[in-house]
């Protein structure tokens, strides 16, 4: 009896240690999406999708119930009620909940995985799931090409056009990681990795050191003595998120993680190490214009060094640099190794002035609770205050969009008393008072300028509205002469994985951009503006200014990423906005007023 009850302690110790907070909000989404699909309660549905919403910000994983009570309390984060608590300690002891095991009875998991494609929706499947039996994408998408779907009420041609571009869309963004997923996976692996004394050298290479905003698999070298590769491999093999070992051999291990992404590990001598990573950190279009200009200079270039032609001599490839100093160029940065003009500009000796990480002083697109955020204000900024922003925007929604609880008015009263109190506590950096207002169908905004004069700083973005017969160039051009509005939220309307831009003539919205004084944004969690929107309005004089966009305290610390976006789009320092002070910010909005 008594070891019994001792077994049952350590299953139960067991599961607590392996719970994982993602996973957890990964099953109140599912829960979510099959209420819906069953037509439930809509308060339930809410309930769940607030649950999952809330689980997945936590950066940690939870282990104990009260220490989830705790963070919540501590961080003032509302909407996990008692039912849903109970749940949650459900998982932590047992590893499942039930509710979620009666749902999958109901629902076809095959089905459930596609529900949340853009475009389709837990509605759009049941209709279908309802009338032809659709089980699976294979069944969806014979139905989406049979003449009986066009029987059905709702079902033209443009919503059947819609519903197969979110699965291609969909698919693509399960194909490639998107750069911000790619980049968490990658320092959690790098972290893993310095731990091994024996490792001399470290760095992510390939498509993620380069910065594109989706990534196939993440590249990582290293550089040790020959004698210590084996255990380097050997430890890498055992990192806690490996699911299986595809190929292992002196230099490189390849292994599909947990999630189904692949990881390729090289590990080279020191000597090796610069024209490893050269050579591994492409692109390949840069590489073969290196090569090119090499021979012609008499010599050759590999990953293992630079040699002379005639004596097969080697020259270099301790370091990175060497191989660009051997040819007669300096070093152009990661992000642009692209040959769209790099190479020529370091023939020259030239490298642009990009913008780095230091130079960042602040954010300007958060949101919190009062919104669809989900930490509170005080949560955000602290954790600002923790990275060493001098100023932060908070720019929570405004009353039109209902569906992030958007602020009216009197609602955003209330919020900048809130601001005034948490300042005090914060006097070495300050916090301004902002909105991202909704710009309507018409060009005009959903707050009056009246109002809007009252805030410090205001970004409008489209969020509706966006067919084809919507000139949303002129939307945006028209909020660009509003003397109020000081940054144009995701220009493009691109949301990768979920949606692709709308039709928008870029040039126009530059020049208005430039010649109004106006901001446009390189939103982080969207990858928009692309790299050649960035180029074209940096080289053509419009700031810009990189921001996460966050809804929750996490994913602040994304702006690192977005940096790297905005280097390979050529951002120079002095066009982004968040690399100026506090004074040069206010008077960037005072001459615009």
């Amino acid at each position: 009896m008594i070891l019994g009850i001792l077994f049952f302690e350590i299953i139960n110790a067991i599961l607590y240690y392996m719970a994982s907070t993602k996973d957890i909000a990964k099953l109140f989404k599912e829960m979510a999406l099959s209420a819906e699909f069953l037509g439930e309660n809509k308060f339930r549905i809410l309930t769940y999708q607030k649950v999952a919403d809330i689980l997945q910000g936590i950066e940690k994983d939870i282990k104990d119930i009260n220490e989830l009570k705790e963070y919540l309390e501590a961080n003032q984060i509302h909407g996990i009620g008692e039912s849903s608590i109970e749940k949650i300690e459900e998982y932590l002891k047992t590893g499942r909940i039930k509710k979620h095991d009666g749902f999958l009875q109901k629902v076809p998991k095959e089905l459930l995985d596609i529900m949340d494609a853009p475009g389709i929706g837990p509605k759009t499947l049941k209709t279908l799931y309802d009338a032809f039996g659709i089980k699976n994408k294979e069944d969806l998408l014979k139905v989406l090409d049979s003449k009986e779907i066009r029987t059905l009420k709702g079902f033209g041609e443009k919503k059947i056009e819609n519903i197969k571009r979110g699965l291609s869309l969909f698919e693509q963004a399960k194909e490639r990681m998107f750069i911000t997923d790619a980049y968490v996976m990658a320092m959690d692996i790098l972290d893993y990795l310095k731990s091994q004394k024996e490792i001399i050298n470290i760095s992510i290479a390939g498509s993620l050191r380069r910065m594109r905003e989706t990534i196939g698999d993440i590249d990582i070298l290293v550089s040790a003595k020959k004698e210590d590769v084996p255990k380097i491999h050997e430890h890498f093999k055992v990192y806690k998120e490996v699911e299986q070992v595809i190929g292992s051999g002196e230099t490189k291990t390849s292994v599909l993680l947990k999630n189904s992404k692949q990881v390729d590990l090289r590990v080279v001598e020191p000597h090796e190490w610069g024209s490893a990573l050269q050579y591994f950190t492409g692109s390949k279009e840069h590489n073969v214009k290196i090569r090119d200009i090499a021979k012609e200079k008499g010599y050759k270039v590999s990953e293992y060094g630079i040699f002379d032609i005639k004596t097969n001599k080697r020259l270099g490839g301790e370091k990175e640099e060497d191989i660009y100093k051997i040819i007669d160029m300096v070093m152009p940065p990661p992000e642009i190794r692209e040959n769209k003009g790099e190479i020529e500009l370091a023939l020259q000796g030239i490298v642009p002035d990009l913008v780095e990480y230091e130079d960042i002083r602040g954010d300007f697109h958060m949101h919190t609770t009062y919104s669809d955020g989900k930490a509170s204000l005080r949560q955000m900024v602290d954790t600002c205050y923790k990275l060493g922003y001098k100023y932060i925007v908070i720019s929570d929604h405004t009353k039109s969009l209902r569906v992030a609880n958007g602020l009216d008015e009197k609602r955003f009263r209330e919020q900048w008393k809130e601001i005034e109190a948490v300042q005090k506590e914060y006097k070495d950096m300050t916090i301004l008072r902002g909105c991202e207002v909704d710009i309507l169908e018409d060009g005009r905004l959903d707050l009056e300028d009246s109002f809007l004069e009252e805030f410090d700083y205001v970004i409008a973005s489209i969020h509706s509205h966006m067919s084809p017969n919507t000139d949303n160039t002129k939307r945006i051009i028209k909020v660009c002469q509003n003397k109020y509005v000081n940054q144009i939220g995701h220009p493009t309307g691109k949301s990768y994985g979920f949606r692709d831009g709308y039709i928008l003539n870029i040039e126009e919205v530059v020049k208005a951009a430039k010649e109004t004084n106006t901001a446009l944004e390189l939103n982080i969690p969207r990858a928009d503006l692309s790299p050649e929107n960035i180029r074209y309005a940096v080289e053509n004089g419009s700031n810009i200014s990189i921001v996460t966009d966050s809804h929750s305290s996490t994913h602040l610390s994304f702006m690192k990423v977005g940096v790297g976006l905005a280097r390979r789009g050529w951002a120079l320092k002095n066009h982004v906005l968040n690399t100026k002070s506090l004074k040069e910010v206010k008077k960037f909005v005072k001459s615009k007023r």
